[in-house]
C-alpha cells in the first residue's frame, strides 16, 4: 500500500500505527466518499432524489467499492474485520433511514435496510459486470417502488 501511495512504509506504520487502524481509517473514509457522492441522504426528503446517479457513482468510484465488498467477503474469514464492515452498513443504512424518515417513512430500520439492499446489490453488479444503463433503471425503479408504497402508507 506505501508503494501504492508512493510513501515509506515507516512512514505509513508511523501514521495509522496498524493495519487494523490502517483498513478502519481506509474503510470509514470510503463509506464517508460514497455516501456524498452517491447522493443516499441528498436532505430533501423526496425519494426520487435518493441515488438518481448511483450508475455514474460507481463508475467514478469503482475501485473504492470493490474494496468494500472485498472487505465485507473477507471479514468472514478474518472476523476482527467484522465491526468495521458492520459499522460500514450500519453508516450507510442510517444515511438512507434518514432520509426516508424526510419523506414520510416511518422510523423502522427495516425500510432503510431494504433500500439499501437494493442499492447495495446495484451497485454490486455494476462494479462486477459494468452497464450503468441497468443501475441507473433499477434505481428508478426502486424509487417508484417505495413511492408508490409510502403512498399506501398514507391510505392506511
Amino acid at each position: 500500500m506505501a508503494a501504492e501511495a508512493g510513501v515509506s512504509h515507516g512512514l505509513v506504520r508511523h501514521h495509522f500505527g496498524s493495519r487494523g487502524a490502517l483498513v478502519e481509517e481506509t474503510l470509514a473514509r470510503s463509506v464517508e466518499v460514497a455516501i456524498a457522492e452517491s447522493a443516499i441522504e441528498p436532505g430533501s426528503g423526496r425519494i426520487k432524489d435518493i441515488s438518481p446517479g448511483l450508475g455514474s457513482t460507481v463508475e467514478d468510484v469503482r475501485e473504492m467499492l470493490a474494496f468494500q465488498y472485498e472487505l465485507l467477503l473477507e471479514a468472514r474469514r478474518q472476523p476482527e474485520l467484522m465491526p468495521h464492515v458492520v459499522r460500514m452498513y450500519d453508516e450507510y443504512i442510517a444515511a438512507i433511514q434518514r432520509e426516508l424518515e424526510r419523506a414520510g417513512f416511518p422510523a423502522d430500520p427495516m425500510i432503510g435496510r431494504v433500500f439499501f439492499a437494493a442499492l447495495d446489490g446495484l451497485a454490486l453488479q455494476q462494479v462486477v459486470f459494468g452497464h450503468s444503463e441497468r443501475t441507473r433503471a433499477g434505481v428508478a425503479l426502486v424509487q417508484e417502488l417505495f413511492a408508490v408504497y409510502l403512498d399506501s402508507l398514507g391510505r392506511a
